[in-house]
């Protein structure tokens, strides 16, 4: 069984990451793949190949304001400020 701590923790981890995006509240790929353990490519790669098991609007991608607004304002993200990315 889990200690009431660590559930704690996860909670406060969760509600620290959640954004509120056009009108939603969100967490980032980057973030939900820290939460559960893995790569953000595997995380991704995993919903890409199970589209059928989520819901349509599951998933969106940030224009290239919203990611500097983002990047802006989470700490955690600075690393992202001058990485390559670009919209698929």
């Amino acid at each position: 069984m889990k200690s009431k701590t660590n559930r704690v923790k996860k909670l406060d981890y969760v509600k620290q990451r959640v954004l509120l995006i056009r009108g939603h509240r969100v967490m980032l790929d980057s973030d939900l793949a820290e939460l559960y353990g893995v790569s953000t490519k595997r995380l991704n790669e995993q919903v890409k190949r199970n589209k059928n098991r989520f819901p349509k609007d599951f998933m969106f991608q940030l224009t290239p304001a919203e990611r500097k607004e983002v990047v802006a304002i989470c700490d955690h993200l600075q690393k992202l400020k001058y990485s390559s990315w670009r919209i698929v």
